[in-house]
């Protein structure tokens, strides 16, 4: 669990200035769920022409908790393959409390789905990377994650459900 007490940080828009007494805290971090697979072993350890597919889903996840406190989840799922054969399946559920407050309403969003799992994909990442390596592949290090672009993504996603989704000219 880790623990940030001093060092405030702010995530406001580009230009935009948060409220003087803004504050987002990790309180809390965890991993919810853990799974790591390789069906295959020991045969899907041995060296290989090439390299395999490695397929990577994230998503990521906000509840609130009570009138400051957020749960922010964030999914990984990464696949190995080799032609037909799957040489690992790992899926990582990790989490973190924060205490948000003092921002704008329309500033919740971006900060839950944006800064806090940027926040806590570097720890993340080192759990896929400890397992995959202490499964006897080589670490997959996943590269750092446009949690701003799967945002707007999302919110696209969302508005072409609802039928809003701005016409093209």
């Amino acid at each position: 669990m880790a623990k940030e007490s001093n060092g405030n940080v702010g995530a406001a828009a580009p230009g935009a200035q948060p409220a003087q007494n803004a504050v987002l805290n990790i309180l809390a971090q965890y991993v919810k769920d853990f799974s790591f697979e390789s069906p295959g072993a020991p045969g899907s350890l041995k060296g290989r022409e090439k390299n395999p597919a490695i397929n990577i889903n994230v998503n990521v996840n906000a509840n609130p908790m009570s009138e400051t406190e957020y749960d922010v989840s964030m999914t990984l799922t990464a696949q190995a393959t080799y032609e037909k054969d799957v040489l690992f399946n790992a899926e990582l559920v990790y989490g973190g409390v924060f205490r948000v407050e003092g921002f704008p309403q329309e500033h919740m969003l971006p900060l839950l789905f944006i800064e806090c799992p940027r926040l806590l994909f570097p720890f993340a990442r080192q759990i896929i990377a400890d397992a995959t390596r202490n499964g006897g592949f080589p670490p997959l290090l996943i590269d750092p994650i446009d949690f701003a672009k799967m945002f707007q993504q999302r919110m696209a996603e969302e508005q072409a459900k609802q039928g809003g989704a701005p016409k093209a000219n």
